[in-house]
């Protein structure tokens, strides 16, 4: 099975594709789709274009490396809502792509991929970046987008199964008794 992982932002999107042949992981490619400081990309207040950018940019990836399946960082909230909204804006633009493709999409949060590829949530991405390395048998790091990324993908070829065993077993359903936080319905 082919895996990309997409690691969404509206500057600096990273990419990166791995092989499953049975237990084993393989590298094929991964690098990162700039919509700032290239010729081509639209200037920063031209927020339609660089999204196009983006969707064109994962398009084309998807289209090169032919996956089977795609893993996609879920959004943080940041500080500034202004960037976790522009940030919301770069993933959609991304899941788009994806979907437009055709592939199944599963999403994990920066979390679970740390905890899947270093062992604990809040490693550094210098951490990453050297598990990744050393999971894919690379001759050197990755850069930090590219490496999360693979991360993404090496995580999804770790938890997709089992989460598929898990759903066709037991569909998710509504909890009734969390409907309710705080006084606010969600």
């Amino acid at each position: 099975m082919r895996i990309l992982g997409i690691d969404p932002g509206l500057q600096t999107t990273g990419f990166g594709v791995v092989d499953l042949e049975g237990h084993h992981l393989r590298y094929v490619a991964s690098g990162t789709i700039r919509t700032t400081g290239t010729r081509a990309a639209p200037a920063l207040g031209d927020l339609p274009g660089r999204l196009k950018l983006l969707f064109d940019g994962i398009t084309e990836v998807a289209a090169r490396y032919q996956p089977d399946t795609a893993a996609v960082e879920i959004v943080f909230v940041n500080v500034n809502p202004q960037s976790t909204l522009l940030l919301g804006q770069a993933r959609g633009a991304a899941l788009t792509a994806l979907v437009n493709a055709n592939l199944p999409v599963a999403e994990y949060t920066a979390l679970q991929m740390k905890k899947a590829v270093v062992g604990h949530g809040r490693a550094a991405k210098t951490q990453v970046q050297e598990m990744v390395r050393r999971l894919l048998e690379l001759p050197g790091l990755p850069g930090t987008d590219a490496a999360d990324a693979l991360g993404l993908a090496i995580t999804h070829a770790h938890a997709g199964a089992a989460m598929g065993r898990l759903a066709a077993v037991a569909p998710l359903q509504r909890r009734q008794h969390a409907m309710y936080k705080g006084g606010r319905s969600y």
